[in-house]
């Protein structure tokens, strides 16, 4: 049997957000580029922009997933609530695979080295209005989930993305864990 574990959400503002990536909200036209726009990583393929239309994404998981060569950016395509779960990343790099970590760690089919996300280390964020979330390269997400029967949502990512830099933890396998949304908070 399953342990469910109950998340509150968090309302997503770039300070509680800092850790897994940005939040990114409307500026005016003509603003020069600086740290409030998105800190975009593409260089490693071609981009992808596009509009994901998804159905009955209820408000829970238990698989989590990270794209380790690229940043990716969504947002409600009609400035509708939503919720994603996210973990930072955990993406061994450079001396992190020499430091003794490398006996817990996992190879991806992508072929980069990262430790599992603990269930303990598993937040989710609420999304309101026309903001939309840049992830970090590798934070682990889930989602988008929503209330609604479907939503569609911008999608900024590389065009082979979820081919070639797809890597997923699955809680309820791994850990016996199934995470839940409280919608009463």
């Amino acid at each position: 049997m399953a342990k469910t574990i109950k998340l509150k959400p968090i309302d997503a503002t770039p300070v509680s957000f800092a850790e897994f990536g940005q939040v990114i909200s409307a500026s005016s036209d003509g603003q020069k580029f600086g740290l409030q726009d998105a800190q975009l990583e593409l260089h490693r393929g071609t981009p992808r922009f596009y509009i994901m239309h998804l159905e009955d994404r209820k408000l829970k998981f238990s698989k989590i997933t990270h794209h380790a060569s690229v940043t990716q950016c969504l947002g409600s395509a009609s400035g509708e609530e939503w919720y994603l779960g996210v973990a930072k990343s955990s993406i061994l790099e450079g001396a992190e695979l020499n430091d003794g970590v490398l006996k817990t760690s996992v190879q991806s089919k992508c072929g980069h080295n990262f430790v599992s996300p603990h269930p303990d280390d598993v937040y989710v964020f609420r999304v309101t209005g026309t903001k939309f979330l840049k992830l970090n390269r590798g934070t682990w997400h889930a989602g988008p989930l929503f209330k609604s029967k479907t939503m569609d949502f911008y999608n900024l990512e590389l065009s082979d993305t979820n081919i070639v830099d797809h890597t997923t933890h699955d809680f309820l396998k791994n850990d016996g864990v199934v995470f839940l949304v409280e919608e009463d908070y």
